[in-house]
């Protein structure tokens, strides 16, 4: 199974929150909102669920696709 990281684009004001928790997943467009730069390695999976708990618009969620 592999986890990605998704936006829930109504939901998300742009604190960027996300991308300083995960600099290597999250980057920011121009405008401050996050661009998912591809699936959440292994490794990675206990720092991108304490990035979706930390979204303060709740716009994170992170999924399992196999």
């Amino acid at each position: 199974m592999t986890a990605v990281l998704r936006v829930d684009w109504p939901a998300c004001q742009a604190h960027g929150l996300c991308h300083e928790l995960l600099p290597d997943l999250v980057r920011l467009d121009p405008w401050g909102y996050p661009v998912v730069l591809g699936p959440v390695p292994d490794g990675e999976l206990r720092e991108a669920r304490a990035a979706v708990r930390a979204c303060p618009r709740l716009a994170l969620r992170l999924l399992d696709r196999p």
